[in-house]
């Protein structure tokens, strides 16, 4: 249709204004994104996957819709609930995208001349049919799990000419196929959960051919509504009444669409069974598989204990034998007709340890008595039926120490809650036959801190560690907590695509994931753009969790970081509330929910924590400028709530009440505050008078009345930074200034003008008139009243010996920061090597080892190692310091290590997590805590220099699994900051 008549109106209108507005686009972006579009719009997007539906007509294919007619579906009634349920669903689909509703069917009579049939082997008439006369070759999917493919089949039946086949080797396999036509049609699966709105399409027609997609990478796939409250609660209660099946039809039908199976339902204050009978029939009838969570055995909620009239005390099994046993019985029964996997052993109520010790006789003799009930109640093994068994914090010690459970049972192994996985299976473990599992975090309430309010779980990390724990097998079960689910729609569905074809999303490919995403959800003309935010976002989100934000995470005087922080933000709201204007009315609530508000929201918390630092900070220097900050610190809270109540009243017409009550400003421990708290402010009580004072970076001194001595940071010749100087107000009434330098080859941004409350000076060197070698100079600043300031300038020149063919760093400012990925050489073994993940890191990306389940490699053995070619001033002892993912000691037995060299020296180990480590004991525990909070392991060695000028810094691989994000080499003038320094001076 676009091709037909060219450019569709938005397109042209982006392209003219973007033009006019001298935006810097340039004529070949313009034209790659007309090409794109023209050549992507007649496609609808299914993410990584081949296309097969166009909008105009070639030889061969299946006429989905043509005329404003569309072929009849059919359903045979004998064919699973899930599978005659799900032809509604496609039928209302078709009816979304071209206004035009087929009729369902349940005969061949009725069929007509084309038909889509829609069924699976063994229980569809017509499938079968097609399989015995041999116009359907099923052999790719047949006795496979969960496997469809879509077929155009001419002439299949004696009156029919064309059929559109979709064929599923199982219930789900069937359902998939539905739901895998209706998103290549153009409806997303967060077409509810994200607004996300349909474009209307005149014709559909699917391409000849076969489209397969085999049995999925992962056998279970799903998630959890935890730490529901307030979010998911406060909208459920207020638009459905409670967590009914009314609710969880949407709930049921999302995963479904997403390819997954699996669900552990809401349960803080909730119980699937109790709070609605039809609960549970109706996940039978979509086909979810149903699970409790690593604290609710036996298909018993948790609060269905205290609703049976029991005590937090009687949960014991020691004194209540028959009451659990009971109570387990009648959860197993209950559920027997449906389709679930059973948790088995206990933990403590309300989520806690059952005991101080680890009982492993109590608890083995508990699972036993539980296989037993299972055993009765389904009347065959209890090898025979899905079981669980969740290593979830303090259980993973039992399991450790010796604790087994029966080899049907899926080991569940767990992160540590921030997305780090504590273990994996053993090669011993790998071929148990109930196999391995994980269960993962977007979402989290406990220690160090809670964070649920919005995404901060960067699509990188996720699959560095989910290919992890897929390369060590464990291809069972993975779920992960998403909270109230809709403000973490992106990772949850990277999660769960990933699991179901983990060869589809390569390293490699990572980048193309939101940009697949961005083009289904919001059209290809602004993928890219939508892309590029997202991806921003939620790294800036990753640097350090919302919640664990304060007015002192980053730094005020040192690197300028507070400062590049928010025009991070800034710059990024920016681009979003663009692109926010150039979209169609129709997709700006969708917009909203998956970027503009996280986007805004976040942009305005930073700017509000950095707002609050610098009030207290200036009004400590004594500055005017500190009441603008407690005004602005007020004015940005005000804004946060407004946000807020947009979200929860005015969005997509009220729709999502409640969904943003989150609180997330004003933790002062781990739990959530009860409401939003603003950061406390200081106000100044300010004189008439005027009175001048000078800041400089690098220094929370100032020169006020009281005297302080003021120098700059020096001014290197290979960083070449600008500094600043602040000159300040201390009263109300405004003076004037002066600056003079005492060389020419100083540069000031301004050397006069009136200061009402303050004003920034840069100073920058002319380099070329700068003499030779390390030369100091000044900077004099003089009031109205003839006060004056000296600031002193210290000017490194020095010339570095370095030959013209030298690539690589060069010392400044008493350091050498580097991006792990600028590394001057990488060696490899013949099987071994280092290889970039990309976007995996506080400031660039990741360079980690490939396979992940290389065999350690101890020196002096040779092992891939990554070099780094730079030039030092310095000799003597230097700290190398080796900013890594906070990845933790998942081979039982094993660290992870490294090595460290300078030139030809022996490789230093390095153990950056000790064999032993364990996340909530002692020291481990203090170390993990920082180490989550600031989203880094940061691990400091000593080297030793035998003389300055060119060295090469030799980082080894010793354990595979470790993460490099970045290196620093502190000769000494290291300054404190939270990011650490920008990268240095590198020579190309």
């Amino acid at each position: 249709m676009f091709i037909r008549h060219g450019l569709p109106k938005f397109l042209f209108h982006f392209t003219h204004t973007d033009w006019v507005r001298g935006r810097r686009r340039s004529a070949v972006f313009l034209f790659c994104l007309t090409l794109a579009f023209l050549l992507t719009a007649h496609s609808a997007f299914a993410l990584g996957q081949t296309p097969y539906i166009e909008e105009s007509y070639s030889p061969g294919c299946f006429p989905l819709v043509q005329d404003a007619t569309a072929p009849n579906i059919y359903v045979d009634t004998n064919d699973f609930p899930g599978v005659v349920r799900v032809v509604n669903d496609l039928q209302a689909d078709v009816q979304r995208v071209t206004s035009v509703t087929p009729a369902i069917v349940n005969d061949l009579t009725n069929a007509g001349k084309s038909v889509i049939i829609v069924g699976t082997i063994g229980k569809s008439q017509l499938i079968n049919r097609l399989i015995r006369e041999r116009k359907l070759d099923v052999a790719a999917i047949g006795r496979r799990w969960e496997a469809f493919f879509l077929e155009v089949v001419p002439q299949p039946f004696p009156g029919v000419d064309n059929a559109l086949v979709i064929v599923g080797s199982d219930q789900r396999g069937t359902i998939y196929g539905a739901y895998d036509l209706s998103e290549q049609m153009g409806v997303s699966p967060w077409y509810f959960w994200e607004d996300v709105p349909i474009r209307h399409r005149s014709e559909l027609y699917v391409k000849a051919g076969r489209f397969l997609q085999g049995s999925p990478s992962v056998k279970y796939r799903g998630i959890f509504l935890n730490d529901e409250a307030p979010d998911l609660t406060g909208w459920v209660n207020q638009k459905f009444g409670g967590y009914n099946h009314t609710f969880y039809t949407n709930v049921f039908e999302l995963l479904l669409r997403l390819k997954a199976n699996y669900l552990w339902p809401a349960m803080w204050n909730n119980c699937f069974n109790e709070d609605d009978p039809l609960n549970y029939q109706l996940a039978s009838q979509y086909g979810i598989v149903m699970g409790t969570s690593h604290v609710e055995p036996m298909m018993r909620a948790d609060k269905e204990w205290n609703r049976a009239g029991y005590t937090a005390a009687q949960w014991n099994f020691d004194k209540s034998p028959g009451e659990l046993s009971a109570f387990w019985r009648a959860g197993v029964v209950r559920n027997r007709p449906y389709e679930n996997i059973i948790t088995i052993a206990m933990r403590g109520k309300i989520d806690t340890a059952m005991s101080e010790t680890a009982n492993i006789d109590l608890l083995e003799k508990i699972v036993g008595v539980q296989r037993d009930i299972i055993a009765d109640v389904y009347h065959t093994n209890a090898a025979a039926v899905p079981q669980l068994w969740a290593l979830y914090k303090e259980v993973q010690e039992y399991y450790e120490k010796g604790m087994r459970v029966p080899d049907d049972v899926t080991l569940l192994w767990c992160d540590d809650n921030w997305g780090n996985l504590r273990k994996l299976p053993a090669a011993s473990e790998r071929y148990r036959p109930g196999g391995a599992g994980i269960y993962y975090h977007f979402d989290y309430v406990g220690g160090p801190r809670n964070y649920k309010w919005v995404n901060a779980s960067p699509i990188p990390r996720i699959w560095e560690q989910m290919n992890l724990a897929h390369e060590y097998g464990v291809d069972r079960i993975w779920i992960v907590n998403v909270g109230h689910l809709q403000h973490v729609a992106l990772p949850t569905e990277f999660f769960l695509d990933y699991a179901w074809d983990t060869t589809r999303w390569s390293r490699e490919k990572l980048g193309d994931f939101a940009t697949a995403w961005a083009a289904r959800e919001f059209g290809p003309a602004w993928a890219a753009r939508i892309a590029d935010i997202v991806n921003r976002y939620t790294a800036f989100n990753g640097r350090r969790k919302p919640e664990l934000l304060a007015p002192d995470t980053f730094s005020l005087v040192n690197y300028q970081e507070a400062d590049r922080v928010l025009a991070d933000w800034k710059k990024l709201a920016a681009d979003a509330e663009a692109l926010n204007r150039q979209l169609a009315p129709n997709q700006r609530d969708a917009f909203f929910e998956l970027v503009l508000y996280p986007v805004q929201a976040c942009a305005n918390l930073n700017e509000l924590y950095i707002a609050a630092a610098k009030n207290h900070l200036y009004a400590a220097q004594g500055r005017a400028s500190a009441n603008d900050y407690a005004a602005r610190v007020e004015s940005l809270f005000a804004e946060d709530a407004k946000l807020s109540a947009y979200y929860n009243d005015t969005l997509a017409g009220g729709k999502w009440s409640h969904m943003m009550d989150q609180t997330h400003i004003g933790y002062t421990g781990w739990q959530q505050p009860a409401s939003n708290h603003m950061p406390a402010v200081v106000k100044l009580d300010l004189p008439a008078a005027a009175s001048m004072g000078i800041a400089v970076e690098g220094s929370t001194n100032a020169w006020t009345k009281k005297s302080h001595a003021l120098t700059l940071p020096a001014l290197e010749r290979f960083n070449q930074p600008r500094r600043y100087l602040d000159i300040f107000n201390q009263g109300r009434t405004p003076f004037n200034f002066s600056a003079t330098t005492s060389a020419p080859w100083i540069r000031l941004s301004q050397s006069q003008g009136q200061i009402t409350n303050e004003q920034r000076v840069w100073v920058d060197v002319d380099w070329s008139q700068v003499p030779a070698n390390t030369t100091s100079s000044s900077i004099q600043i003089t009031d109205s009243a003839h006060r004056s300031i000296q600031v002193q300038v210290s000017v490194s020149n020095s010339v570095v010996p370095i030959g013209k063919s030298f690539s690589g760093f060069v010392e400044a400012d008493g350091y050498v920061s580097m991006e792990a990925e600028h590394y001057t050489r990488a060696t490899a073994t013949a099987d071994v090597r280092w290889d970039k993940i990309p976007g995996l890191g506080r400031t660039l990306s990741g360079m980690s080892i490939f396979p992940v389940t290389a065999d350690t490699i101890l020196p002096p053995q040779p092992s891939p190692c990554l070099e780094y070619k730079m030039f030092l001033n310095h000799n003597g002892p230097v700290e190398v310091q080796s900013l890594l993912s906070p990845t933790l000691n998942f081979v039982s037995g094993r660290g992870l290590r490294y090595a460290l060299s300078f030139d030809n020296q022996p490789p230093q180990i390095i153990t950056a997590v000790p064999a032993d480590y364990s996340v909530g004991a002692g020291d481990s525990n203090r170390d993990w805590e920082k180490t989550v909070m600031d989203n880094i392991r940061q691990v400091n060695a000593t080297l030793t220099l035998t003389q300055p000028g060119e060295h090469t810094l030799k980082f080894w691989m010793v354990d595979p699994g470790l993460v490099l994000q970045k290196l620093i080499v502190n000769c000494g003038g290291l300054k404190p900051s939270y990011l650490g320094p920008p990268e240095s001076f590198r020579a190309q």
